[in-house]
């Protein structure tokens, strides 16, 4: 057996996801399922960090919590940290100052990503949870151009009232139906659209269907953190050929 080098306390769950302290039920899709991930992940609940201060207060006053959990899963082997919030990416160069792996806070950090791939005459716009409380700050702290257009899902029925209410039971049925028709209403509205970045983490579920629905390219938390983990444990591939040129091979 070869010489193995330590340093860490526990191997093979590499990415670290903080998250808020919730009770609502949550489907295969959303990042508080680990089941989501083709990979193991490591969670840290924030204590006091809910929806309700966190999407509609400032998170910036619960930063403290958020460095305490993220040092604690890098203590515990983890080399790369990410939230379940999108609105986090507002304390985002807080956490990537306070410890020594990366930090990928949001899935709006995509958007200036996307943006570049987009043909002339087309934007990357965003899908969020909460438009009323998605402010200034948060595209800033993201890299996101202020211009980029924004839609909720506040005139659903169920998405943004249940989820953000944290409640016990949801009807996701109901919540496909409202992503739906957020998603129709901001292609109708915006019609330069090129693709949608879903801001919320809850909203992967559904992302299949907004494509679907829309025809456009869809980025979420889950198209991010499969690129993010690539970098902390990047694929092996075999050695050499298996199909060399027939004859090549003996000379």
């Amino acid at each position: 057996m070869q010489t193995e080098y330590g340093g860490k306390t526990v191997y093979g769950a590499n990415l670290g996801i903080l998250m808020l302290e919730t009770q609502f039920p949550r489907i295969p899709g959303d990042i508080g399922n680990a089941t989501t991930w083709p990979f193991p992940v490591q969670y840290r609940v924030v204590r006091g960090a809910n929806p309700e201060n966190v999407v509609r207060g400032d998170a910036r006053l619960l930063v403290d919590k958020f460095i305490e959990a993220a040092k604690d899963l890098v203590a515990s082997g983890c080399d790369g940290i990410t939230t379940n919030c999108g609105f986090l990416a507002i304390v985002q160069d807080q956490l990537t100052e306070a410890v020594p792996v990366p930090v990928a806070t949001s899935s709006l950090m995509q958007q200036p990503m996307v943006q570049a791939t987009l043909p002339p005459g087309k934007r990357a716009g965003i899908l969020t949870i909460s438009k009323e409380t998605l402010t200034d700050r948060h595209l800033e702290a993201a890299g996101v151009p202020l211009d980029t257009p924004v839609w909720g899902t506040e005139g659903g029925n169920v998405f943004t009232r249940d989820i953000l209410g944290d409640a016990p039971q949801i009807d996701f049925a109901a919540c496909r139906e409202d992503m739906i028709k957020a998603a129709t209403d901001f292609v109708k509205a915006h019609p330069d659209l090129g693709a949608i970045v879903l801001e919320c983490t809850n909203m992967t579920p559904y992302a299949a269907d907004v494509r679907r629905m829309t025809g456009l390219p869809v980025y979420s938390i889950y198209t991010l953190l499969k690129w993010f983990h690539e970098s902390l444990v990047p694929d092996r591939f075999a050695q050499g050929l298996d199909d060399p040129k027939p004859g090549l091979a003996w000379r």
